[in-house]
């Protein structure tokens, strides 16, 4: 089957799509044979919107993330982004040898802003994720959360339409992943970036999306959509966002037994 990829770094979509999957499908060569990871995806992610990608683990939420990111290509399908996404993992991928300030300046460097400009970029990057006076420490006098904000940062020098973030806060404990819920969710609001987030829990992809999207089990189809009303500002332990979490774990068991049962 022939595969059409628009790349990130070559396509735009049309102002309606920060990024536009299309009858995508991925496999894989194996010892076992042929393996088929995804399976006819078409998604679409408004300008400004926040999308969660949400399945149990194995589902091809990371790899069709990668896809999208232009890592790799589909097998079949069509994918589209306007401009070239910025992508977050579940690592942080600082270089250890540079200090906050350097890992931002190197992006920005990428992206061709000016030696001279870059210093007060990285300053202003690192008061957006409330890291204000952090740009001379080392990776090593970081915690995990701030890391992660640098991280961010780095990634929102990219200037980039769309935001691909890979479980970037599972490694964290549960009071800093809060905390940095919250941090996402303002500059979310603040910079009208476009999210496409990967995770496999179900309170999160809640607590932070306008949409949440289930993948079932391999193959990765679209099992379902919610389109979540809740007003932000969000807690994870609010009763809406608990009654949809509940909603949406039936159908995430379902799709793990219907997997179980082939």
């Amino acid at each position: 089957m022939a595969t059409a990829l628009a790349k990130a770094a070559d396509a735009t979509t049309s102002v309606e799509h920060a990024a536009r999957i299309e009858h995508v499908s991925k496999s894989f060569t194996t010892p076992a044979g042929r393996q088929l990871v995804l399976d006819d995806i078409t998604l679409d992610v408004a300008p400004g919107e926040f999308v969660t990608l949400l399945g149990a683990s194995g589902c091809g939420k990371s790899t069709l993330l990668n896809l999208v990111a232009g890592l790799d290509q589909p097998t079949a399908g069509t994918i589209a982004t306007d401009g070239r996404p910025a992508l977050m993992f579940q690592e942080h991928a600082l270089f250890p040898w540079l200090t906050a300030g350097k890992n931002i300046e190197l992006a920005l460097k990428l992206r061709g802003v000016a030696k001279t400009e870059r210093r007060d970029k990285a300053e202003e990057l690192l008061a957006l994720v409330r890291l204000n006076g952090a740009y001379g420490k080392r990776v090593h006098e970081l915690s995990g959360g701030m890391r992660q904000r640098v991280a961010l940062a780095r990634a929102l020098a990219q200037d980039s339409k769309l935001l691909l973030m890979d479980e970037p806060f599972a490694a964290l404990d549960a009071i800093t992943r809060d905390v940095l819920h919250d941090e996402l969710t303002r500059i979310w609001r603040e910079t009208s970036v476009s999210v496409l987030f990967v995770t496999h829990n179900v309170r999160e992809a809640v607590r932070l999306a306008e949409r949440v999207v289930l993948l079932s089990s391999r193959p990765g189809r679209i099992a379902h959509e919610w389109t979540v009303d809740i007003p932000q500002p969000r807690r994870i332990e609010d009763s809406a966002v608990a009654d949809l979490s509940v909603e949406i774990t039936e159908q995430l068991r379902g799709e793990i037994r219907r997997h179980g049962q082939h």
